[in-house]
């Protein structure tokens, strides 16, 4: 039996009696794209979870076809010259929502279906720790394909999970990953049936739930300190980075191109 904590909205939070949460992304019209309100959302559902003593572990799904897509390429499109201000405020939102993961004491299973893109898709995939993948789910961090950054810690999460050379290719050259790839180069932890993505990252979350609680915290704390201080001393770089990239010219082509469904034409400006 599950107790809604937040039953509407673009972020849905329930809370099963085993001490499973579940946060749901709620935005399909939008392939769960992010924006501002979306990600305003996600971070107060975060620190309810954080909040609530009886929550053993952390299961996050998408609704809709997607786990989630990115940012909302319309809504940064829209904002003009504006952007880099939006784009400052939105990654703010994006990096401590991926810290309150991280340093979240129940341990994170996101469970993926369709796509996880960009740092809303897969930067949350970085910052879990354990990743669930339908057998054709796909993943893209594609923050160059816009002219922008990685964002949400993956300059340095993706490091550690797939090492330099393979983490350098996917961020400069932007390939669509397949979720066995992903398995393989240790970006997931198993690839399941299409069918029973989330019925997989409920049963991994409840056995985590029905865990040594305190020794699971411990140990997660143990393994994300190991590169915890170096992703937060990095964050207000990657902001900058993220913000600064969104007034160029190669980042307003980039939103355009994937607006027009058409390949981007960069001028290195």
């Amino acid at each position: 039996m599950a107790t809604p904590l937040i039953d509407s909205g673009t972020v849905l939070l329930d809370l099963h009696d085993d001490g499973v949460a579940h946060l749901r992304f709620n935005r399909p019209e939008a392939s769960n794209g992010l924006d501002v309100p979306f990600l305003q959302s996600l971070y107060a559902a975060l620190m309810c979870v954080h909040g609530e003593p009886a929550v053993r572990s952390l299961l996050i799904t998408g609704e809709g076809p997607h786990f989630c897509a990115g940012g909302d390429v319309k809504t940064f499109a829209s904002k003009g010259e504006a952007l880099p201000d939006y784009l400052r405020e939105a990654t703010q939102w994006l990096q401590i929502s991926a810290s309150a993961l991280m340093r979240l004491q129940a341990p994170v299973v996101a469970a993926v279906h369709g796509f996880a893109a960009g740092g809303g898709g897969f930067g949350i995939v970085c910052a879990a720790d354990l990743v669930v993948a339908g057998e054709s789910a796909k993943f893209m961090l594609g923050a160059t394909r816009v002219g922008m950054a990685p964002d949400a810690g993956g300059s340095v999460t993706l490091t550690q999970l797939v090492g330099l050379r393979k983490a350098m290719e996917i961020a400069l050259t932007n390939p669509v990953i397949t979720a066995s790839e992903a398995l393989e180069m240790g970006l997931i932890t198993r690839v399941v049936a299409d069918e029973s993505v989330k019925d997989e990252g409920l049963a991994l979350a409840r056995e985590l739930a029905s865990g040594a609680t305190l020794a699971l915290a411990a140990t997660k704390r143990l393994l994300w300190d190991g590169l915890g201080s170096t992703v937060e001393a990095r964050l207000p770089e990657e902001a900058r980075t993220v913000s600064e990239l969104s007034g160029t010219a190669d980042s307003r082509e980039g939103l355009a191109a994937v607006i027009e469904r058409r390949s981007p034409t960069f001028s290195g400006r």
